[in-house]
C-alpha cells in the first residue's frame, strides 16, 4: 500500500505540474479583484497535463472552475468564519476561492493564486444575499472533502458515444461499489451549492400540463466548467487587459511636444539623440527695426 500511494503521489504530481505562462493573460487581473463579487464562479484556463485532458474530453479552454466567497469578513457566519481559520485563512482582507484540487481535495485558497491565468467571471443573475450566503456556507462545510478522481473518468466515458460502451457501464457512472455517490471534483461541488438554494444551472426542463414547463435540476457530477459559462442564468463578465471601451487615459491625451527633446532647468530644450543629450541651437533671432516715428504736423516742407 506504501509503494502504491507513493506511486500515485508521483502520477498526480506529474498531472497537476503547471510550467510558467508562455504569455501574459490577456485579462486584467488587478481591475477583476476589485469587481468580483461573492458567489460569482471563475473559470480558469488550466496549463497542466490534466488540464489538457480535460480540455480534449469537453472541447472547452475552460478546465478549471472555483467559487469565490470574498473576504472572510464577508461571511456572515461566525461557524463559518471559524471553519475557515481552521483551514489555513488568518488574515481578514485576503480574497478567498473554495475550489476543488486534484493533490488536497476540496480546499480553500486565495484568488491571487490564479493572478497569472486566464480567467472569466460567471455571475449567478438575481441570486438574493441571503441565498449567496447559503451557497456559501455549502461550500465552506464541504471544505476537507477528497476529489473524486474516477470522476475523471466517468466523464471521459459519458462524452463517449454509448453504441461503443456497454450497457452496463452506464448504470455505474458517479457511483461507488456501495452504491453511494461519491465525492465530487470543482464543478461538480459549485453545481452541488447551487442547487441547494434551487438555483438553475442547466436544469432539464420538459412541458408541463399544468405550469406550461417544469425544471428538474441535472445531476450535479455531470457538470464541467462549460456549463456555467453556457448557462443562461450567469452573467459572463470579462475585464480584457486592454479594454477597448475605455478613453486613452488621460497621460495619453496631454498635448506633449513632438520633438525629440528633454527640457533642463535653467539652461532650456536639450535634444536627444543615441542616448547622448546636447544643447538645441537657438534659432538667431529677427533684427529689430526701430519704429517709424509719426510726422511732425507742425513741420512743414520746403
Amino acid at each position: 500500500m506504501q509503494m502504491y500511494g507513493k506511486l500515485r503521489k508521483k502520477v498526480v504530481d506529474w498531472l497537476i505540474y503547471e510550467p510558467p505562462p508562455s504569455e501574459v493573460p490577456p485579462c486584467d487581473f488587478d481591475r477583476l479583484k476589485y469587481e468580483i463579487r461573492p458567489c460569482d464562479v471563475l473559470l480558469m484556463e488550466g496549463r497542466s497535463r490534466i488540464s489538457r485532458i480535460i480540455r480534449s474530453v469537453i472541447q472547452s479552454p475552460w478546465t478549471h472552475a472555483a467559487l469565490y466567497i470574498g473576504r472572510l469578513s464577508d461571511v456572515e457566519d461566525e461557524e463559518l468564519q471559524e471553519i475557515l481559520r481552521q483551514h489555513g485563512v488568518e488574515k481578514e482582507s485576503t480574497r478567498l476561492v473554495i475550489e476543488g484540487l486534484m493533490d488536497k481535495g476540496t480546499v480553500v485558497s486565495t484568488l491571487s493564486s490564479y493572478r497569472h491565468h486566464h480567467i472569466r467571471i460567471c455571475r449567478p443573475i438575481g441570486l438574493s444575499a441571503a441565498d449567496a450566503q447559503m451557497v456559501i456556507s455549502y461550500a465552506i462545510r464541504s471544505l476537507g472533502g477528497s476529489y473524486n478522481v474516477r470522476q475523471l473518468f466517468d466523464l471521459g466515458r459519458f462524452f463517449l458515444p454509448w453504441s461503443i460502451l456497454p450497457r452496463s457501464w452506464g448504470s455505474t457512472l458517479f457511483r461507488t461499489p456501495t452504491g453511494e455517490p461519491e465525492s465530487g471534483v470543482c464543478s461538480s461541488l459549485i453545481a452541488e451549492a447551487f442547487s441547494s438554494v434551487q438555483f438553475p444551472v442547466l436544469p432539464f426542463i420538459e412541458p408541463n400540463a399544468e405550469t406550461g414547463v417544469e425544471l428538474t435540476q441535472r445531476n450535479p457530477y455531470l457538470f464541467t466548467p462549460k456549463d456555467f459559462d453556457y448557462s443562461p442564468y450567469f452573467e459572463i463578465i470579462k475585464y480584457p487587459l486592454f479594454s477597448p471601451e475605455e478613453p486613452l487615459p488621460y497621460y495619453r491625451r496631454l498635448p506633449w511636444t513632438k520633438e525629440n527633446v528633454y527640457y533642463q532647468d535653467y539652461f532650456g530644450k536639450y535634444l536627444s539623440q543615441q542616448g547622448k543629450m546636447r544643447k538645441m541651437k537657438k534659432k538667431p533671432a529677427a533684427p529689430e527695426v526701430p519704429p517709424e516715428k509719426p510726422d511732425d504736423p507742425d513741420k512743414g516742407g520746403g
